[in-house]
C-alpha cells in the first residue's frame, strides 16, 4: 500500500527530490526560504541542528534588512517580538556595570543630530531583534507557505551535474543517510561551511583577532539601567588582575533589563577554551559591580574573530549566501542583516528564471552584486573592532601589568600636557566609534554594477558628497536602493512608502504627470514577456500625491520620466522623459536586465 507521495509505506525512496533545497536554518537560510515561499515555491530546508539558535548570537536588525522583511509582511512580527530602538540609546564604557562610567556615545540612530537622518531613509525603524527570535519568524513563514523543514539533519557532500545537484544528508537520529536530488543547492551552512569548501570556493583570508566567549546569562539590571540606556556596555578594568580568559567584556542586553549576553574577549594570545561555570560567574559579577544582582548561566559558546570573505559565491547550481561567504565580528551590526540581504537578491532571480521570464546568466548577477558587499561589510566590521581597540589602549588596558595600566589610565585625570593628550585620542577613538553605531552609509549605500542594472545611457555614477560609511545618499541612479518617499492618497489617508509599492515579485515603475503612457507600455510588454510590471504615477491628481515633495526632490527625472525598479528594491533603470523612442527602449533595458536573448 502507497503513501499519499507514492512511497511505500514505512519506506522512504533512494533519492528524496525537491526542486530547491535549502542547508542552513539561520537568518540567511531562513530568509531565503521564507523570500521565496512569498512567491509561491515549495522546497526543503535543514539543518543539522534540533531546533532554531539557542543563543542570540546577531541582534541589531537595521532598516535596510527590516524593508527586506517588510516585502513579505513579516516586519510587524519583527516589532512584536523585538526590542524597539529607545532601549539602544548609548553605547557606554565603563569600569563595572554599576560603577564610573569613562564615556558614553548615542548609537543606532539615536544621536539628536541623526534622527532625521534614519528617518529620511526608511519606512522602517531600527530593531534589535535576536537571533532566537528572529529565526522562528522566519521559519514559521516560510513552513507554513510551501517550504518543509528537517532537523537533525547533516549536510554530508554533494555532486552536481547538467540538470541539478545530488546531495547526501545524514540523519543524525537514524544514524542513517539518504540523499536529495535538487535543481539547486542553497549554501547557508554557516561560518564553517562545508559546502563552500567542497565547493572549493577560494577565501580570502585576512589575520583574525583572536577569539571571544558568549555567557547567555539572566541578571536582573533593571535597577541600574535609569540612567544606564543601551543595548551595549563595554566593561573596562586597567585596575584589576584580570585573567587572560576575560581580559575584556562587553554587557549586550537581550531583553532589558534582566537578560544578557557577556561577550568576553581573551587576551590576543590566549588559548581558545571554555571554563568552568564558576570562573565565567565570578567573573562576570566583577564586571556589573554590584553583589546584590543574581547571576545564572544559561549558555555558552566561543566563537572566532574573522575576517574572512568569499572570492565569489556561486558555483554551477550551487549558491552560497550569510556567513558562509562573509565572515566578521559582530561591529556596525551587520551579520543577519547582510545575510537578509543576500537572500532578498537571490531569491526573486532564481524565482524570475524558474518561471522563464529571465535568461539563466541573471543567476550569475548575484556573485557580482552581493560579493563586493560582503567584502566591504567584512573588512569594515573588522577595522571597527580594531577602533575599539584604540579605546582600550588609551584608558590603560593594554599595559602589562596593573601598575603600568592604571599610571597610564591615570593620565586621563591629569592636569598636564600628557594628560591633553590622553583626553584627546580618547575623544577621537570615540568619535571614531560613533561611525559604527551610526554607519548608516555602509548599511544602505550599495551600489550595484552588473547586467541585472543598465547604465549604460545613465552617465557617471554620482560621487558621495559625504562620508559613505556614515551617511546614506539616496539616489535613483541604476543599481542603488530605491528612496524611501511618503506618499498618500489625495484626500489625507494613512502614509504608503515608495518602497511598499515596490518589491512583492514584480518591477515597479514610478512616473508623474505626463507619464501615463508608461502604463500601456509597460501592459503591453508584461502580455509580450511575461514579466509582471506595476505603475503608479505620483503627483497632483494621479495615482499618489507627493506629501512631503521629497519623491520629486530625489526621483531623478522629469515629470514624464520613469524609475524601472526591480523586486528587491534596486533601481534597475531610470529615463528622463516619455518620448517615442520610450516603449522600445523599455523593452530592451527589461531584455537586457533579465538576460533575455
Amino acid at each position: 500500500m502507497n503513501g499519499p507521495n507514492g512511497v511505500a509505506n514505512g519506506t522512504l525512496p533512494s533519492v528524496l527530490q525537491t526542486d530547491y533545497l535549502i542547508v542552513g536554518t539561520g537568518p540567511a537560510g531562513a530568509s531565503l526560504a521564507a523570500f521565496m515561499a512569498s512567491y509561491g515555491m515549495k522546497g526543503l530546508i535543514v539543518s543539522q541542528d534540533s531546533s532554531n539558535a539557542d543563543t542570540p548570537r546577531a541582534h541589531i536588525t537595521n532598516m535596510a534588512a527590516i524593508d527586506c522583511l517588510r516585502d513579505i509582511g513579516l516586519d510587524v512580527e519583527c516589532y512584536k517580538a523585538g526590542t524597539k530602538n529607545d532601549t539602544m540609546v548609548h553605547t557606554r564604557w565603563s569600569n563595572t556595570m554599576a560603577g564610573q562610567e569613562y564615556g558614553r556615545i548615542y548609537s543606532w540612530g539615536n544621536d539628536p543630530k541623526r534622527k532625521g537622518d534614519y528617518e529620511l531613509a526608511s519606512p522602517s525603524e531600527m530593531l534589535d531583534l535576536p537571533q532566537t527570535l528572529m529565526e522562528p519568524l522566519l521559519m514559521r513563514y516560510a513552513t507554513l507557505n510551501g517550504f518543509k523543514c528537517r532537523w537533525d539533519t547533516e549536510f554530508v557532500s554533494f555532486e552536481q551535474d547538467e540538470k541539478g545537484v545530488t546531495t547526501t544528508f545524514l540523519d543524525r537520529i537514524s544514524q542513517t543517510t539518504f540523499q536529495v536530488r535538487s535543481k539547486y543547492l542553497f549554501g547557508a551552512d554557516g561560518a564553517r561551511s562545508k559546502i563552500v569548501r567542497q565547493a572549493q570556493i577560494p577565501l580570502i583570508r585576512r589575520p583574525g583577532q583572536g577569539f571571544a566567549v558568549n555567557v547567555l546569562m539572566h541578571a536582573d539590571m533593571s535597577h541600574l539601567m535609569e540612567h544606564r540606556k543601551g543595548n551595549l556596555h563595554w566593561i573596562l578594568q586597567p585596575n584589576l588582575e584580570t585573567p587572560e580568559w576575560g581580559w575584556i567584556g562587553c554587557m549586550r542586553m537581550v531583553k532589558p533589563w534582566y537578560e544578557w549576553l557577556c561577550i568576553i574577549f581573551t587576551t590576543p594570545d590566549a588559548p581558545r577554551e571554555v571554563r568552568s561555570e564558576e570562573e565565567y560567574v565570578k567573573r562576570i559579577r566583577e564586571m556589573i559591580g554590584d553583589d546584590s544582582v543574581e547571576v545564572k548561566v544559561l549558555g555558552v559558546s566561543t566563537w572566532a574573530i574573522n575576517e574572512t570573505a568569499a572570492e565569489y559565491y556561486t558555483k554551477g547550481n550551487v549558491f552560497c549566501l550569510g556567513d558562509a561567504v562573509h565572515r566578521h565580528p559582530p561591529n556596525h551590526g551587520l551579520g543577519s542583516n547582510t545575510c537578509i540581504q543576500d537572500a532578498h537578491n537571490l531569491a526573486w532571480k532564481i524565482n524570475f528564471v524558474e518561471k522563464g521570464l529571465a535568461g539563466r546568466e541573471l543567476l550569475d548577477t548575484y556573485s557580482v552584486e552581493r560579493q563586493p558587499v560582503g567584502l566591504d561589510v567584512v573588512t569594515q566590521a573588522n577595522a571597527s573592532l580594531r577602533n575599539h581597540k584604540n579605546i582600550w589602549e588609551v584608558l590603560g588596558n593594554l599595559e602589562p601589568t596593573v601598575e603600568e595600566r592604571m599610571k597610564a589610565h591615570a593620565e586621563i585625570y591629569a592636569d598636564s600636557p600628557e594628560g591633553h593628550t590622553r583626553r584627546e585620542r580618547l575623544s577621537k577613538a570615540l568619535r571614531a566609534i560613533d561611525r559604527e553605531e551610526h554607519g548608516l552609509g555602509i548599511e544602505m549605500n550599495q551600489r550595484y554594477v552588473s547586467s541585472a542594472v543598465y547604465q549604460a545611457d545613465q552617465g557617471a555614477m554620482p560621487v558621495f558628497s559625504r562620508d559613505p560609511l556614515e551617511h546614506y545618499h539616496a539616489t535613483t541612479y541604476p543599481g542603488a536602493r530605491l528612496p524611501h518617499a511618503w506618499l498618500c492618497n489625495h484626500i489625507p489617508s494613512k502614509y504608503i512608502s515608495t518602497i511598499d509599492l515596490a518589491g512583492k515579485g514584480h518591477f515597479t515603475i514610478f512616473t508623474g504627470i505626463g507619464g501615463q503612457h508608461w502604463k500601456a507600455t509597460a501592459e503591453q510588454l508584461s502580455a509580450e514577456l511575461g514579466v509582471p510590471i506595476r505603475v503608479y504615477s505620483i503627483g497632483y491628481g494621479q495615482d499618489y500625491k507627493d506629501v512631503y515633495l521629497d519623491w520629486e526632490g530625489i526621483r531623478g527625472v522629469g515629470d514624464s520620466g520613469c524609475v524601472l525598479v526591480r523586486p528587491d528594491y534596486f533601481v534597475a533603470w531610470r529615463c528622463p522623459s516619455w518620448g517615442e523612442e520610450a516603449p522600445s527602449k523599455l523593452k530592451h533595458v527589461l531584455k537586457s536586465v533579465l538576460s533575455l536573448h
